[in-house]
């Protein structure tokens, strides 16, 4: 009740939530990278976190919860800001108030949650139905890089992701600034951090983008 009622500790818990996401992001981008010059690598790691106790019955839970309550105070937080405003502009002036980026972080998020379906679709159901559904062996560990690079063979759902990763770059960029702002980060290290960080919301995204295209033409 305190993080829905304290608009502090609402900002702040969102800005916890999304660090917290962006180390799962990274962590996420550093297995798939592999898939471009190791497939035995990816192979070994992405067998790791299917199969890790700790993973599976600690962390992804832990995600998943994260993902749905940055996503809910995300709602929240828009829902309160515009009626805290109380009534529209009366015309519109486009970055002469704010950028388009943090005027819809609405929508690139509800395009992102969006996507996070389609990978649970394309992914994360396929392997619990291999694993507890069907009751296949979990030493199956070469199998995925070949249903990786199955996933990306289609043009249109290999084009979705890279728009996907294009608004999350855009969600990240302002999300980081955001972070920065509710967190009330602000000493001597603060601006060499904002410029990796703003880094980070142009390089991962792009890695992602470069990754789905290279798997793309593998098939």
């Amino acid at each position: 009740m305190g993080i829905i009622s304290s608009s502090v500790a609402r900002k702040f818990s969102m800005a916890l939530s999304a660090l917290f996401l962006i180390v799962f992001l990274t962590q996420h981008f550093t297995i798939n990278v592999t898939s471009t010059f190791s497939p035995e690598t990816f192979n070994s790691w992405s067998h790791f976190m299917g199969t890790n106790v700790l993973v599976q019955a600690v962390l992804q839970p832990i995600l998943i919860f994260a993902v749905v309550f940055h996503f809910i105070m995300g709602f929240i937080l828009e829902y309160r800001n515009r009626n805290a405003r109380g009534v529209k502009y009366v015309s519109f002036k486009g970055n002469k108030n704010s950028t388009w980026v943090s005027r819809n972080m609405l929508i690139s998020g509800l395009v992102i949650l969006a996507f996070l379906g389609l990978h649970f679709y394309d992914f994360w159901i396929p392997e619990i139905i291999h694993k507890y559904i069907e009751g296949q062996p979990n030493n199956e560990a070469e199998r995925y890089y070949p249903e990786l690079v199955a996933k990306f063979a289609s043009p249109v759902r290999t084009g979705l992701y890279c728009l996907a990763f294009v608004l999350l770059a855009m969600h990240l960029w302002h999300g980081f600034s955001s972070t920065f702002q509710s967190v009330g980060f602000n000493n001597k290290y603060s601006k060499g951090l904002r410029t990796a960080t703003l880094v980070y919301a142009v390089a991962i995204p792009a890695g992602f983008v470069f990754i789905a295209i290279y798997l793309h033409f593998q098939n």
